[in-house]
């Protein structure tokens, strides 16, 4: 850790905490989860927040609040129902963790989140960055959470040049972020270090001129912003290559569960066939017994980006239902039962696209 811009490293730390949270107090946006300690709200909006910027998460917070009011009331819902309204969040293991928490909360904790951080993240879905954040806002229990906010931050006022996503890394900022840690205001500290990165330093052009904390940044004295935090070189991102057959009976369209454990598991979408690489429409198709002649149209090409991969797809409406495969397990859906299933961002544009929904 490089601080030696830091007069005295346990001042520096005494100055930060001071002044985030100071900061926070002043300037912490008007979000409806920071209007209650109900465990039950503030759960909820740090998963839907798990992967998601505020301002897209907080029409689908409000949402679930509308639909499922109480743990009670997710636990008691169809898993059906959840998928739809998760739709276009992504990540969508996140909505049925948040549904098997809530059952589990309802079953052995009679509706009530456990307080101490050691039973929250044995929760489904409940990991070290969200029991951190229940138990020290709803609780007041000093334990810090760590986001991509929190490693920002503190990689840039502290010069640290770890990479964030080593081993070595989390636990030298998790260490440090639980000595930085506010005893006396454990929750107004995590959420001040988090807003701080989420308005103020930010990825890409930080306002520094604004940060409460700047006198004494590392990476705001030295220029070198730009380069905290460090991250271990990129894997190589995957393509997957996905051809969907569309078969459609006049205003009814054939879509598909997608059962296996795979992406968008639990969702609809059509019959597809997978390769390795790009394919020849129609040889693909010949190769699977249709000929060119049962191709109404073939769609252009698109593409999906997932965390470590690229999905690449084309979608071929086919005018002939004999050429449905026997084993396909598609289900004939009007349009509007078609519109209330959970399905894949990719689904819902060329849904979309092509006139259906």
């Amino acid at each position: 850790m490089n601080i030696e811009k830091i007069d005295n490293q346990e001042d520096g730390q005494v100055f930060f905490a001071a002044s985030v949270r100071k900061w926070y107090l002043k300037n912490k946006r008007n979000l409806p989860w920071r209007q209650t300690s109900d465990p039950y709200h503030i759960w909820l909006s740090e998963v839907i927040l798990q992967q998601t910027r505020v301002q897209q998460g907080l029409p689908y917070y409000q949402k679930f609040i509308e639909a499922f009011p109480t743990v009670n009331h997710l636990a008691a819902a169809n898993t059906q129902k959840i998928l739809r309204l998760w739709q276009g969040l992504g990540y969508y293991t996140r909505a049925r963790n948040l549904h098997a928490c809530a059952r589990l909360v309802v079953k052995q904790f009679d509706g009530r989140f456990p307080q101490q951080y050691e039973q929250l993240i044995k929760l489904p879905g409940i990991g070290p960055y969200t029991a951190a954040a229940i138990a020290s806002i709803v609780h007041h229990q000093a334990v810090a959470v760590v986001d991509g906010n929190v490693y920002r931050v503190l990689a840039r006022f502290f010069g640290i040049e770890t990479p964030v996503d080593s081993t070595a890394g989390k636990r030298q900022f998790h260490q440090l972020a639980n000595a930085l840690i506010d005893p006396k205001h454990p929750g107004d500290y995590n959420q001040a270090v988090m807003e701080l990165g989420a308005l103020i330093c930010t990825p890409r052009n930080p306002r520094c001129t604004e940060c409460p904390v700047q006198q004494r940044c590392v990476a705001y004295l030295g220029k070198t912003w730009n380069k905290l935090p460090v991250k271990k070189p990129k894997t190589v991102v995957d393509s997957r290559y996905l051809y969907y057959l569309v078969f459609r009976n006049g205003e009814k369209i054939y879509l598909k569960k997608r059962a296996s454990r795979d992406i968008w598991y639990g969702l609809y979408d059509f019959y597809c066939i997978e390769t390795k690489r790009p394919q020849p429409v129609n040889r693909l198709l010949k190769n699977h017994g249709i000929e060119k002649s049962a191709i109404r149209q073939v769609s252009p090409l698109y593409s999906h980006q997932l965390t470590h991969r690229k999905i690449v797809a084309r979608f071929i409406e086919i005018n002939d239902l004999s050429k449905i495969p026997g084993d396909a397990g598609l289900r004939m859906c009007s349009r509007r039962q078609a519109e209330k299933l959970p399905k894949p961002v990719l689904i819902n544009r060329y849904l979309a696209d092509s006139g259906f929904l």
